[in-house]
């Protein structure tokens, strides 16, 4: 959007609710949380450990660190969904033989199953959405890079906790 001088907002109007891109997000997120979590509870599943499943699915066994790198998450917020998921009977944990320190992930013949009756999922999430498919597509793309564009600002301009 382009603003002229006289559209131009007031600098205290940069600080109501309604105008923070960042809380358009976060309200999205939550809509989407709520969609999610009347899905997956036929699968057993929630939201995050679903996106550890869809690695999973899409690569094969990982490690841990690898798993954490891809959904951007740390090991104090990836370990517990891990013991969940294996739990359930989902995925096996296994030490790396060649770097005992290492923990690989894998599905097990359960979670591996789980994964047809998860292909439904996606289908439901578009009718949610209902944006045309050239909108989503757009709009998936408009956050890869706004997630881009704020990665290099976090890396550029580190917090200054004094």
């Amino acid at each position: 959007m382009v603003t002229t001088p006289s559209a131009r907002p007031h600098d205290e109007d940069y600080l109501r609710l309604d105008l923070q891109l960042c809380f358009s997000l976060h309200a999205a997120s939550r809509a989407f949380n709520g969609v999610y979590r009347t899905l997956l509870k036929d699968l057993g599943l929630t939201y995050p450990q679903y996106l550890v499943m869809l690695t999973l699915w899409e690569h094969g066994e990982l490690p841990v660190k690898s798993i954490g790198e891809k959904l951007r998450l740390d090991s104090g917020t990836l370990s517990p969904l891990l013991k969940r998921l294996e739990s359930a009977g989902f995925v096996e944990r296994r030490r790396s033989r060649a770097d005992e320190r290492s923990v690989t992930i894998r599905l097990t013949e359960q979670g591996t199953a789980l994964r047809e009756r998860a292909l439904a999922v996606p289908h439901h999430i578009a009718r949610a959405v209902n944006l045309p498919p050239e909108d989503f597509h757009a709009l998936r793309t408009l956050l890869a890079t706004l997630t881009e564009g704020l990665d290099t600002a976090a890396a550029t301009h580190p917090s200054s906790d004094h």
